[in-house]
């Protein structure tokens, strides 16, 4: 059920041994993840489940090194991130339902302002932001009636990364956004396949 889960991470890493700029990362990486999240027959039912109140950061695979790792977002209906970044790249990919990604840039004064309009991604459909291309948006479930499901991957261990929250007159708020979860999908267990 989770191979897909591990090809990615197996073609990803061989990427990441290259030492590539991150141009390439986010170009390339998009593409496996494109192919990630194109079928919705993989995630275990375990860490594919809502919170009443707020949306779960579900850590499904971190490299020993701690170059990337792999993290499923869901969102219950309505809910959101607040204004926040990231610090490193990431590539957010869609795997059920759907979201929307408000991007935000700082203005002069340090206030988060809206930049454009807000991109919808949908089933199979991959968007990146790194400090480099536009790193500050905030994300919410594009549904108010059910759940949707997206794949995350980051240049670090997220979980770990000290990012900040913006609010809306330009006070910034230091935070570590760690994991929902306890467990981890066990993806190199093969005896079942190889049977």
């Amino acid at each position: 059920m989770v191979a897909p889960l591990r090809e990615f991470i197996i073609s990803l890493s061989a990427l990441l041994d290259g030492r590539p700029d991150e141009e390439r990362i986010l170009q390339e990486g998009s593409a496996l993840l494109a192919k990630l999240v194109e079928h919705d027959d993989w995630l275990p039912d375990i860490y594919a489940q809502p919170h009443p109140q707020h949306y779960q950061q579900v850590l499904l695979h971190c490299d020993s090194s701690e170059r990337f790792c792999v993290v499923a977002f869901i969102w219950g209906p309505g809910q959101r991130t607040p204004i926040h970044d990231h610090t490193v790249w990431g590539l957010i990919g869609m795997l059920r339902g759907a979201e929307y990604s408000q991007p935000y840039a700082l203005d002069a004064e340090g206030n988060p302002r809206p930049q454009g309009e807000a991109v919808r991604i949908d089933p199979g459909q991959v968007e990146a932001v790194s400090p480099a291309i536009g790193d500050i948006h905030q994300v919410h479930n594009a549904y108010g009636d059910r759940v949707s499901i997206s794949i995350h991957v980051y240049g670090a261990n997220i979980g770990a990364v000290k990012r900040s929250v913006y609010a809306e007159d330009g006070v910034r708020k230091s935070f570590i956004s760690g994991y929902s979860n306890t467990q981890l999908p066990n993806l190199w267990d093969r005896s079942r396949e190889l049977q």
